[in-house]
């Protein structure tokens, strides 16, 4: 069996980015540390909409820790958006772009000390900010906590998000009431069960929340004076079949394909990655057919990122960003998925022997680490649905998509071609594409009924 060095020597022997990836047998991304479900996915799933919801971030992240005098310089270079002023205990998203300005990853960036940052993502940002500090000259200590699930034992902190329409109240009482105030995307300082903490102000799909961290020797005793006070708020523990579906309703476009497998600009950048690393382990999967991997590609502005971007700086993509702003081709949406097609396609997959649909996994219907399902409208391309899975909020099945800007408006019929016929991937059985019809709502869902509320 060959060995390889790096990505760049793997897609040169695979014949291109689109064979490699459909090729690898590595199906959806699991969350370590938490069992698939407390109590029930549709109870959780309603609980950061109703109540209040504790959902587990200690295990799946990777922390990239960034200290000295040129660690902002860096991320004012590698970060689309808006850097700008950047005070201790601040968090901002950082949203990184390739040369030709298709989105890599983004994550979020803490600013916890003098000159020390820390980034909390998945393992491709990080990749891509290491590589830069590595690759760049820049007066920064760098030190990487990879994620539990794959280097296994404790994580160094512990995270916890509260989340849901009482989690303000939630966190009040667990504080004794020494709660400051937060502004979003603020951090502040405080105790729980006498153990200092600071918490990150941000929401999901429209809700308010916290996320908590501290040292994770402290873990056990936050932990439970959160689960203790919580049940007077109705709060319930989220597993790992839930959590991930949060995306959906919030609109955050959780795994796009990294713009990065082909163009020699990101050459250095493939031969940097070994064959360990996620962008050489990833699958691609779904209906969407093309040779070209760019046709996988998502950019900042049609995720919805164009307000944030920083133009004034001097950042990586940015003159290839500045053109495709001008003229956006896609844009963000949510799918509602057809539920009587929905219901055919189930008994399709499970009891048609001559016409197997894809099963139609629940509550999210991932099958590999990029998926990528067809949108049509009038017979052609407009699009492509990219994270699906059913919203016990919404009664409904939901993707995250991006189609053409001419069929973005709310109420728009679109046709989502859902299989993958021929895969080479043993985590998807043998099927024929069914379709789906699928009308166009906002991206996040639930956007316009909070404001209601």
């Amino acid at each position: 069996m060959p060995t390889y060095n790096n990505l760049e020597e793997m897609l040169a022997a695979a014949g291109g980015p689109v064979n490699l990836l459909r090729s690898s047998p590595y199906g959806s991304h699991a969350f370590p540390g938490i069992p698939p479900e407390f109590t029930n996915w549709r109870d959780e799933q309603r609980a950061w909409r109703e109540s209040c919801a504790l959902l587990e971030s200690s295990y799946h992240m990777t922390h990239l820790y960034l200290r000295g005098p040129d660690a902002k310089r860096l991320l004012t270079r590698i970060g689309a958006n808006k850097i700008g002023e950047f005070p201790v205990n601040r968090g901002k998203q950082l949203i990184c772009a390739s040369p030709d300005g298709y989105l890599i990853a983004d994550g979020i960036c803490f600013h916890t000390s003098d000159d020390v940052y820390r980034v909390a993502a998945g393992p491709t940002i990080s990749d891509w900010v290491q590589f830069n500090v590595e690759s760049g000259d820049y007066d920064i200590e760098m030190d990487r906590d990879e994620t539990v699930g794959l280097r296994g034992g404790e994580p160094r902190i512990f995270a916890y998000q509260v989340q849901g329409p009482h989690a303000l109240d939630l966190m009040n009482e667990v504080t004794g009431g020494t709660l400051p105030k937060i502004g979003f995307f603020g951090i502040g300082e405080f105790e729980i069960a006498g153990k200092p903490v600071r918490a990150l102000r941000h929401g999901m799909a429209g809700s308010p929340g916290f996320e908590i961290f501290g040292p994770w020797a402290d873990q056990a005793a936050v932990l439970e004076a959160l689960t203790t006070t919580g049940e007077k708020y109705g709060m319930r523990k989220v597993g790992g079949l839930a959590f991930p579906t949060s995306s959906i309703e919030s609109g955050w476009m959780a795994t796009p394909l990294p713009g990065i497998y082909d163009g020699d600009a990101m050459k250095p950048f493939r031969e940097w990655l070994s064959p360990n690393h996620r962008p050489a382990l990833a699958s691609l999967g779904g209906s969407l057919e093309s040779d070209d991997i760019r046709d996988y590609y998502m950019d900042p502005i049609e995720v919805g990122y164009g307000p944030f971007i920083d133009f004034d700086e001097d950042f990586i993509g940015r003159d290839a960003l500045a053109e495709k702003i001008k003229n956006p081709k896609r844009k963000k949406v949510t799918l509602v998925w057809n539920q009587d097609d929905v219901m055919e396609a189930m008994r399709a997959s499970l009891f048609e022997r001559e016409n197997p649909a894809r099963f139609i996994k629940m509550p999210l219907s991932i099958y590999a680490t990029y998926q990528c399902d067809e949108v049509i409208k009038g017979g052609r391309r407009t699009g492509v649905s990219q994270y699906a899975g059913i919203s016990a909020n919404a009664r409904q099945m939901l993707s995250l998509s991006l189609v053409g800007v001419e069929h973005s408006e709310p109420g728009t019929e679109v046709m989502l071609r859902w299989g993958e016929p021929n895969s080479r991937r043993i985590t998807v059985e043998d099927n024929v594409v069914h379709e789906i019809r699928a009308t166009v709502a906002p991206a996040p869902y639930f956007q316009k009924n909070i404001k209601k509320d």
